[in-house]
């Protein structure tokens, strides 16, 4: 389901109401969320507004994922989603999306793109606690 992004509905800064105008159109339409999912990769290539691309990543099985502590990068298979606090039925459904813990055979690393909206999986490694 697509969603609308238009603002005439919303209150003027002053706290005052603001009445619409006009009614919704078309460039205020949004589009369906990507849901990033573990798999292989397949990525679609959507034109935006203004004639831009948005590349879309609908699943993806690696990452890039970064260790802060010695600044290297490696390309590592994503083995789970293992929490996503975005939706709580996204880390069911194991939807990758930024911010999301996932599991790695280097440990857990948290997701710092969008993949939705970038087309790309940049994780960073987290330091385990004890």
């Amino acid at each position: 389901m697509s969603m609308w992004h238009g603002d005439l509905h919303k209150r003027k800064r002053t706290g005052g109401k603001r009445k619409p105008y006009r009614g919704k159109r078309a460039f205020e339409r949004g589009g369906p969320p990507s849901e990033t999912r573990i798999g292989e990769r397949k990525v679609v290539k959507r034109r935006t507004r203004g004639g831009g691309l948005k590349v879309k990543l609908l699943s993806t099985n690696v990452a890039n994922v970064v260790d802060a502590d010695t600044g290297k990068c490696q390309v590592v298979e994503i083995k789970g989603v293992v929490k996503n606090p975005a939706n709580v039925d996204y880390q069911r459904r194991g939807i990758i999306t930024k911010g999301a813990i996932i599991s790695t055979p280097l440990g857990k690393a948290k997701v710092t793109s969008r993949p939705g909206q970038n087309g790309v999986l940049n994780a960073v490694l987290l330091k385990d606690s004890g």
